[in-house]
């Protein structure tokens, strides 16, 4: 995927504020923070969307979960609660084209969201 943002940043090819990495996933700090914590969590591997999510990603997707929890508590809002979004297509609110969660706490988080 040359054109995809979440892929040039995974290549190096664009600067990003890492929290973490590992074999499969690069997470890093929200440009446009949403809370005073929002870390954004993507595979390394191209996929679109949680549509686009195969059989053979189911523990890719657990890896995710674990790393959001990982981060969670480093960052401290483990204890007082955090969300974890994905957004799917344009009227989900979906912006990059490249499955991503979104770590987000620090703060009260309303309900229900947009």
């Amino acid at each position: 995927m040359n054109e995809c943002l979440f892929c040039k940043i995974v290549a190096g090819q664009i600067p990003s504020d890492k929290v973490e990495e590992t074999g499969a996933l690069y997470a890093f700090n929200d440009i446009d923070p949403k809370a005073p914590v929002h870390v954004l969590i993507i595979p390394k591997k191209h996929i679109e969307s949680a549509l686009g999510l195969r059989q053979e990603d189911r523990a890719l997707m657990g890896e995710m979960f674990l790393l959001a929890n990982k981060i969670a508590k480093q960052k401290g809002i483990d204890k007082s609660g955090f969300r974890i979004v994905t957004n799917i297509g344009a009227d989900g609110g979906q912006a990059v084209f490249h499955l991503h969660f979104h770590l987000l706490g620090g703060r009260s988080l309303g309900w229900p969201p947009g």
